[in-house]
């Protein structure tokens, strides 16, 4: 019964069990080769095993046969490819004992398994592990990892590794950190506030992302992070940190701040300081002009009405290089047609090509049809046409049938204080630039079909 047994459990049994002599030559195959190779063991009996194995394992194969006979107690476990009866290749560890003084075995005896579907998720891990540390490498952003360690509901956080991008930012190398706290490596203070977004990271297992500040031997400092926690069976193990220099983008905005700052004191003296006293002396001239006739007057009332306009350009040049905020749908004919009627246009004529609902600052964008009208009559003439139209799905125009500006003048004219008209302050075509800009249109200036300028705005959003 019991032999009878055995062999059941070895026919049966899906590893193969071989019998090789001191040769290599097989005695003995179980039949459960046929369901892994594909043979009849009668096939492999009296056959040399490794005229089977891949030539690359042959080698390797020999050296444990060699081995497991110099060490007869010793199990020998190798991975070998080996042939199957249709040509492919299985990926085989095989188990070998020493059983030569076995009278029943008389022999190596060599237990076999089909591993072929775990080397290819070694393989698989082994591309992914190739291009993960690829990744590492080469990536512009800083990475980070930290082990997590949780006892009594309370977390110790330790450096694992950083990558080739961190390094080179900070200055700070793997090694100097590996197994170290963030307080043994940034100090007390800063390395506790460190700490406390990593707490949050453990403490929602979510990813967070926030702006630190960590000044570093290389000048960085200030950082744009993103922590990533890692579970494993519902608790947090490691996390990774992905973080980026922003120090120059920090520096610019409040460079730009400041600047807004002074901008916006700059416009309050100029529109209460200087209006004020000016408002007085229009006033004071008026009066003075119903008082007395004198040849002085009308230049003083024109200086004085010039330094308004002086004034209100400038006021609004200020403001408008503000980022617009408050955007909605406009019907650009009824747009045109107010801000038309808000210039002096004499015999001049509008002409509104197409109808088109753009999305912008009614109020902002009125200053920009309202001086290049006013650009337009002034050096059109007081007949001139002017036409606005869209051009394809993402752009306006306005035109006028004037003489034009010349080429190589077209990028001078929006610069501040640029004017070609007497009276004029070069402000005026500034401003159109500065709030199509704030609108994040793009502005050209190009010959119109009549010979007159034509400006053209695109990057515009267009309800069609």
């Amino acid at each position: 019964m019991a032999e009878g047994l055995h062999r059941k459990l070895v026919e049966e049994f899906s590893d193969i069990a071989t019998i090789i002599d001191s040769d290599g030559t097989i005695t003995y195959v179980s039949p459960s080769v046929t369901r892994m190779l594909g043979y009849e063991p009668e096939e492999l009996v009296g056959e040399v095993g490794y005229e089977y194995q891949h030539p690359d394992d042959r080698d390797a194969v020999a050296d444990a046969i060699e081995r497991i006979q110099t060490n007869p107690d010793d199990t020998q476990i190798i991975e070998t490819r080996f042939r199957r009866a249709d040509g492919s290749w299985c990926w085989i560890e095989a188990t070998l004992q020493n059983r030569l003084d076995d009278p029943d075995i008389n022999g190596i005896l060599v237990n076999s398994r089909d591993i072929s579907k775990r080397k290819r998720k070694e393989h698989q891990h082994q591309a992914l592990a190739k291009e993960y540390k690829t990744l590492l490498e080469n990536v512009d952003d800083s990475i980070f990892f930290i082990n997590v360690e949780s006892a009594d509901a309370k977390y110790v956080f330790r450096f694992e590794r950083l990558n080739r991008a961190y390094e080179e930012q900070t200055e700070i190398s793997t090694d100097e950190v590996r197994g170290k706290t963030p307080t043994d490596v940034f100090g007390e203070d800063l390395g506790t506030d460190l700490q406390a977004n990593y707490h949050r990271c453990a403490r929602t297992q979510e990813p967070i992302s926030y702006e630190e500040e960590v000044p570093v031997e290389t000048g960085a400092r200030f950082w744009q992070t993103v922590l990533t926690p890692v579970l494993t069976n519902g608790e947090v193990t490691q996390i990774i940190g992905i973080t980026r220099n922003i120090t120059e983008r920090v520096k610019q905005e409040r460079q730009l701040q400041s600047q807004k700052e002074q901008l916006d004191e700059f416009a309050s003296v100029v529109s209460h300081d200087l209006r004020n006293p000016l408002s007085v002396a229009q006033g004071r001239s008026e009066l003075l002009a119903n008082d007395c006739d004198s040849d002085h007057l009308p230049p003083i009332s024109r200086s004085l009405d010039r330094m308004e306009e002086i004034i209100a350009d400038t006021l609004t040049l200020a403001r408008q290089g503000q980022v617009v905020s408050d955007q909605e749908p406009i019907d650009l004919v009824n747009l045109v047609g107010k801000c038309w009627k808000n210039v002096r246009s004499d015999e001049a004529t509008i002409e509104i090509e197409d109808k088109v609902m753009i999305t912008g600052d009614p109020g902002r964008l009125q200053h920009i049809f309202e001086n290049l009208f006013r650009n337009a009559i002034e050096h059109g003439g007081t007949d001139v046409t002017v036409r606005v139209g869209q051009i394809d799905t993402h752009g306006i125009y306005v035109e006028d049938t004037g003489s034009g500006i010349p080429e190589d003048a077209r990028e001078a004219v929006f610069d501040a204080g640029h004017t070609s008209a007497s009276g004029g302050t070069g402000f005026g075509l500034t401003i159109v630039k500065r709030i199509a800009e704030a609108h994040g249109w793009k502005v050209k200036i190009v010959e119109g079909i009549d010979g007159g300028a034509r400006f053209e705005f695109t990057d515009i959003d267009i309800d069609q």
